[in-house]
This record gives C-alpha cells, structure tokens and sequence, in this order.
C-alpha cells in the first residue's frame, strides 16, 4: 500500500517471523539501544499496540518532526507522557479504540478485498483466566480471540 513497515519489538526471537511472515520492510529490537538511537527521526508514524506498561519516550524519538504516535493499547497504569519532545518536535500522541458496526464491517471489506488477515491464538472461555495472565506477563504472541459460543476449532 506504499508504506514501509518496521516491526518494534522487545524481543530479537520475533525479527525472522515479523520480516518472512508478516511482510515487514523491517525490524528494531526496542531494547538495542544502538538500534533505536539509529532510528531517531525516521518514521512518520508509529502505532503502539502494547497493552503492558512501557515507557513512550522511545516511541516519540523515532518519529519525524509532526509525526504521529497512535496507542491503541490498554495498560492498566496510566503511561507517562513527555510533553516536551512533543511541543519542540511538533508531534500528536493520540488513541484509537474499536470503532462502531460501520466502520468495523469497512475494516472487514476492506482486509477482505486486500487479503489482509490477522494471526490470532483462539481460546475458550475457560482459558480466559489464563490468557489474562499471560496478558499481564506480556507473555502472547498475537492477539486472543475469545470463542464464546465454542463453535470454531483452534
């Protein structure tokens, strides 16, 4: 769709599976200070899908004067938001939640008519205890999906 894309991540073990699977253009370890220190200023826009506590300050350095920072994560703290690189750089933090029936059923069209689909890991409801857990350890490779009905296989 002409954007580059580059896969922010804690962890190195996910580089090959974000670049080979998920199309990535490419991959930061947000750990590697090097690496983040390299990639200051360079990115229009980042959206930050963590919902464990994290510090944004890395987030905002790498976007590009008037850049954009998108949290659509839920930590269950509130996160610490530096207002100073936001008014000398000219930069938005801003959030995004689930949209309402349209715009979700557009999303759909849309992911459907570009083959764009999501890698999830389906769970019961009696896993859900579980999942929160693992949520709470940041401890999920992808999103869960919670089969309520028990209809659909894993």
């Amino acid at each position: 769709m002409g954007v580059k894309v580059t896969v922010i991540s804690t962890s190195p073990n996910k580089k090959q599976e974000a670049l080979e699977h998920l199309g990535a253009d490419s991959f930061l370890v947000s750990r590697d200070q090097d690496q983040m220190q390299a990639a200051m200023g360079t990115m229009d826009g980042v959206i930050d899908t963590v919902s464990a506590m994290h510090p944004i300050l890395p987030l905002i350095s790498l976007l590009k004067t008037q850049g954009k920072l998108v949290l659509v994560g839920a930590p269950a703290k509130p996160l610490e938001l530096p207002v100073f690189p936001l008014i000398v750089g000219r930069k938005i933090v801003g959030g995004s939640a689930g949209g309402g029936m349209q715009e979700t059923q557009e999303m759909i069209d849309f992911a459907a008519k570009n083959n764009i689909t999501a890698d999830i890991e389906l769970i019961s409801m009696d896993y859900v205890n579980t999942a929160i857990e693992q949520l709470l350890k940041t401890d999920v490779r992808y999103r869960f999906v919670i089969d309520i009905g028990n209809t659909m296989k894993n």
